[in-house]
């Protein structure tokens, strides 16, 4: 969801109030998602290296995210949505782990819309942290080296039980995926719009979408074509 601080630079606002428009941006993207029956919605809230930022924009990120769990979850929770938070968790503070821990255990049971936020997250830091504790199984005797496998791997991951994302949408113009789910995404459909966070509306959503249905998603093997050739006389 980048594009924020841009969109207010346009207009002359201080970055504050393009972060505002983009929290209306992803309230948008959540109904508007769930209505055009996609499944699972992941969205790149604050990054592990959002943390070096200006301590006043850090602090206002960190209200606009308890503001969105305060205000929101209610909503989220009578329309069937089921929250989950990817990202590291042992150094937030107690409020914010609280916070989290909250919005999971309301809305646990719910089977309408999967809405993942990652917060705290870089993807660097889920492998790195997934190896450590396999590290630490296979010393105290519980996990052998010969039985870790992809599969495996996937099970110790922030991800584990979520499917890996079909298309990633990256606004705003940029064209590099910044340390975002980067094991899940190997095989994802990636869509880059000029279109800066706070503009995205139900338009450019339906346009990746439309833009991911063109796509011949081929998994490393051939396409249709080249397989319907293999083997002609």
């Amino acid at each position: 969801m980048d594009g924020n601080g841009r969109w207010a630079k346009q207009r002359g606002l201080p970055r504050q109030e393009g972060h505002r428009r983009g929290l209306e941006a992803l309230r948008r993207t959540v109904r508007n998602a769930g209505e055009l029956g996609v499944r699972v919605l992941t969205l790149y809230s604050f990054s592990t290296e959002n943390w070096r930022r200006p301590q006043t924009e850090v602090s206002f990120l960190l209200g606009l995210l308890r503001r969105f769990v305060e205000n929101d979850l209610a909503e989220l929770h009578e329309s069937g949505v089921k929250v989950r938070i990817i990202g590291g968790r042992d150094d937030l503070a107690p409020d914010l782990r609280m916070l989290i821990e909250r919005a999971e255990i309301l809305t646990r049971g719910n089977d309408g819309m999967t809405l993942v936020v990652a917060f705290n997250y870089g993807s660097r830091d889920e492998i790195a942290r997934a190896a450590r504790r396999m590290a630490e199984a296979a010393v105290a005797g519980r996990l052998k080296p010969e039985a870790i496998t992809e599969a495996l791997l996937d099970d110790w991951l922030d991800t584990a039980d979520l499917p890996d994302p079909e298309l990633v949408i990256r606004t705003s113009g940029e064209t590099r995926i910044s340390n975002f789910l980067l094991w899940q995404a190997a095989y994802a459909e990636f869509v880059f719009t000029p279109v800066l966070w706070p503009d995205f509306d139900k338009a450019a959503l339906e346009e990746a979408l439309a833009e991911f249905r063109r796509r011949e998603r081929r998994f490393g093997g051939l396409g249709e074509a080249e397989d319907r050739n293999v083997g002609a006389a």
